[in-house]
């Protein structure tokens, strides 16, 4: 598994994790927790949708991608919550909002990596560049993350 596949399966893992372990009542969100998520779709509205008849260069499509980096890192400073590498690393269980954290922004600082390598190595795959974008935009994706709690 290629470093991008790997870090996207970890994300989507701890994803799980932190959903289900809310889900199931293990994880209930504090007030600042709550206020957290209500930034963070506030601060990316607007990231996903995208007219379809809008094409937009891999370049802007990767720019998209990355900025949840910065948005992630800004939330986890404000909840004082570690972020960690989630490729090839279970979860710590229950898992909360450092996880859930953790699981997007692994995938927008794979945007980042692949901004940093455009000069020399080119653009990447764009079936990785879907992918990135899949986990991040449209339905059941981080798109739609206050929807997945029921507190």
């Amino acid at each position: 598994m290629d470093a991008f596949e790997s870090r996207l399966h970890g994300a989507w893992e701890w994803w799980d994790a932190a959903i289900g372990d809310a889900q199931e009542g293990r994880w209930v969100r504090t007030p600042v927790e709550r206020r957290v998520m209500d930034d963070i779709a506030a601060a990316t509205v607007g990231f996903g949708y995208l007219d379809p008849s809008v094409e937009l260069s891999l370049r802007a499509r990767v720019r998209r991608v990355a900025t949840w980096a910065g948005v992630l890192r800004l939330a986890a400073r404000a909840g004082d919550w570690e972020l960690s590498p989630v490729a090839g690393v279970l979860p710590p269980r229950p898992a909360r909002m450092a996880e859930l954290l953790s699981a997007v922004y692994a995938v927008g600082e794979q945007g980042e990596v692949w901004l940093r390598q455009l000069p020399v190595d080119g653009p990447p795959p764009p079936r990785a560049v879907a992918r990135a974008e899949g986990f991040l935009f449209g339905p059941g994706s981080v798109e739609d993350l206050r929807q997945f709690f029921y507190d």
